[in-house]
């Protein structure tokens, strides 16, 4: 197991996250219950690149009728954002948040690796209630951004 991965071990141990050690990918999983929904979120490592990410992701699919509206609204969410950004696969709808970063010579500091997962599901939480709105209704894309944004 890469030293990366024990670091998030470690971290979800002392914030007390439920979590899954996947040996093969390298990966951590755990689940976290933010105000306007339930996320599936994940470390993942790339130890031969020094690499980390960290995912949360929705816990819906978009439907593929609502992909490209939901295109639009990650685009726009995305334009301005300092740490992190949407992701959306095309192919099967699966909408999350990835914030990545290069750990070549960093110390994996408890403050550092909450920082990334916080700041993850923090900001899909946020933006929920928008994507459902696109998701589920004919609220445009610029629109439910706007909201969110206070613009």
């Amino acid at each position: 197991m890469s030293q990366i991965i024990e670091a998030c071990v470690a971290f979800f141990e002392t914030d007390e996250w439920p979590h899954e050690r996947i040996e093969e990918l390298p990966m951590v999983r755990s689940r976290y219950a933010g105000r306007n929904g339930n996320y599936d979120c994940w470390f993942q490592a790339r130890p031969a690149e020094q690499q980390m990410m960290f995912y949360s992701r929705a816990p819906i699919n978009a439907g593929p009728e609502k992909r490209a509206a939901l295109a639009e609204f990650f685009t726009r969410a995305n334009y301005g954002m300092v740490i992190g950004n949407f992701e959306l696969d095309m192919n099967d709808g699966e909408m999350r948040y990835k914030v990545s970063v290069d750990v070549e010579g960093i110390e994996l500091t408890h403050t550092f690796l909450k920082n990334l997962a916080y700041t993850a599901v923090v900001t899909l939480d946020r933006y929920l209630p928008g994507i459902m709105k696109v998701a589920y209704s004919d609220v445009e894309p610029a629109a439910a951004v706007g909201e969110i944004e206070g613009a």
